[in-house]
């Protein structure tokens, strides 16, 4: 008879490690709090517009791949995917603004278009930091930190050391580039996982140079069409998804996790896989303190945590200027002023913003003629904050963001011609996901809670207690919260002595 798991929570990683457990032969379930599966990775749907709400931006494809392929599965069939080029368009002022190439030849002429010592520098950066790379993965990201020999050991520690993890990342880029276009160009890029370039490890770097080298993809659909086509294979392969159903505790007896309760019941299982934010799944899903091991409220609550996001979905009712692309950036006039706003608790007045406009290839999300607009804002996660957002507070910011919005060619007079409009603030995504201090990115990845030191896969104080996610190794990110997922899965079938 097959052992059954429960996963707890149907975001990125809980799909993710329920395809794979339920492919190696076990029965599994999955529990949801929300009406639709995606976590993170979720939709709005409102008058026809179809909107992603948290991550957007496809790198490494062979990791999003390799969920159905590792099932026997064509991924073309499931998630049909397209390569960017260029990758995003770059607005520094209101008059300069470039298309990042992935293409050799055109990144050549605009790097050299700045200076043939930059231009050499650049190219000195993606050497240098694959070789990091390459390190990180086959040594950090893709190993597992069981017990503590396996970190604190000679050739771990080497290893280390190679990462160069100690500098800042903006530090880092500087070593290889002078000009301040290009060292916002590589160094922007630590707000996908939440943390400031200028304290963010130097290991970060290497978000960039992926771009660069493995290129930027788009999911036909939007990247909601992973989460739905996730749970689709989970289905296929036998697996069950309940929805509205949220859990409200992890039982553990013994110091051995065997089930969950929803709604009042106990349901059993061999092995639970939790997928909620970690810091969340602590405090509130392991009900006794002393089953958590060192994870005590009080820990909880000094751990540091990634900033959050003041998004704007936005229904247009025309089509926006040739001058904008798929992924836009829109840089603060003052950027060192916009990072330390973020990450010492106040709401930039100057902000930097993400735009990505998925109906500039894809007419499926919105009614014709029309288009998709989404609109990010790194903030403060609440904590730092120190108070939730007010209406008022978010009805003054959002003028903020649309005065930002406007230095876009072709969107001056953006606000004649929206049709639809939702917000999302740090609240939201503390309230629908459950992420502590709505941090968007989960747990930061500072030095200290990275690698070994951050919460694993395979929970230390529990027996048959697995976490996957961003708040858990290897971090935040879609690719790497698939390797979460495969990790997880791994681990628990290392203990599974009949597997």
């Amino acid at each position: 008879m097959s052992k059954t798991v429960i996963v707890v929570g149907a975001g990125t990683a809980g799909l993710a490690s329920a395809i794979r457990l339920q492919n190696n032969g076990y029965d599994v379930e999955i529990y949801e709090k929300n009406p639709k599966v995606g976590g993170r990775m979720y939709q709005v749907e409102e008058k026809g517009f179809k909107f992603d709400v948290g991550p957007t931006i496809v790198m490494m494809p062979n990791i999003y791949k390799e969920v159905f392929e590792q099932a026997g599965r064509n991924s073309e069939d499931y998630i049909p995917m397209q390569k960017l080029n260029p990758i995003y368009s770059i607005q520094y002022t209101k008059d300069e603004s470039v298309d990042v190439s992935t293409d050799l030849a055109d990144l050549t002429e605009f790097l050299e278009g700045i200076s043939e010592e930059d231009t050499l520098g650049y190219y000195r950066y993606l050497t240098q930091t694959y070789k990091r790379y390459l390190v990180a993965k086959d040594h950090f990201i893709e190993k597992p930190f069981r017990k503590p020999s396996d970190f604190y050991n000679p050739k771990t520690l080497l290893n280390a050391y190679r990462l160069k993890t100690f500098n800042n990342a903006y530090n880092e880029i500087s070593k290889f580039v002078k000009d301040d276009r290009l060292m916002k160009m590589l160094s922007f890029q630590t707000l996908y996982i939440g943390i400031s370039p200028h304290n963010g490890p130097s290991i970060y770097t290497i978000i960039p140079m992926i771009e660069t080298i493995y290129g930027v993809w788009y999911i036909n659909g939007g990247m909601y069409t992973m989460a739905t086509s996730m749970a689709k294979l989970f289905e296929e392969l036998g697996g069950k998804i309940y929805l509205n159903s949220s859990v409200e505790e992890v039982v553990i007896k013994d110091k051995k996790a065997n089930g969950v309760v929803v709604n009042g019941e106990v349901i059993e299982a061999d092995y639970v896989v939790v997928n909620a934010d970690f810091p969340y799944a602590m405090k509130n899903l392991i009900k006794n303190e002393k089953d958590r091991g060192k994870y005590t409220n009080k820990k909880i609550d000094k751990m540091d945590y990634s900033c959050s996001v003041f998004l704007m979905y936005l229904g247009l009712n025309k089509k926006v200027s040739d001058d904008t692309r798929l992924h836009n950036i829109v840089f603060a006039d003052d950027f060192e002023q916009n990072i330390s706003d973020i990450f010492d608790g106040n709401d930039p007045k100057d902000p930097s913003i993400y735009m990505y406009i998925p109906t500039k290839i894809d007419d499926s999300l919105a009614p014709k003629g029309k288009e998709v607009l989404y609109v990010l804002a790194p903030v403060p996660e609440l904590k730092t904050r120190g108070h939730k957002w007010t209406q008022d507070e978010i009805n003054e910011y959002k003028k903020i963001v649309y005065d930002k919005i406007k230095m876009k060619k072709g969107l001056g007079n953006i606000e004649d011609f929206v049709e639809f409009e939702k917000i999302f603030t740090p609240n939201n995504f503390e309230s629908e996901f459950n992420a502590m201090h709505g941090a968007t990115f989960g747990l930061a990845p500072t030095l200290l809670q990275s690698n070994y030191f951050r919460p694993q896969n395979k929970f230390r104080y529990a027996e048959n207690l697995y976490f996957t996610g961003s708040s858990v190794h290897p971090g935040a990110g879609v690719p790497i919260a698939l390797t979460s997922a495969k990790l997880a899965a791994d681990e628990l079938m290392k203990d599974d002595k009949n597997f």
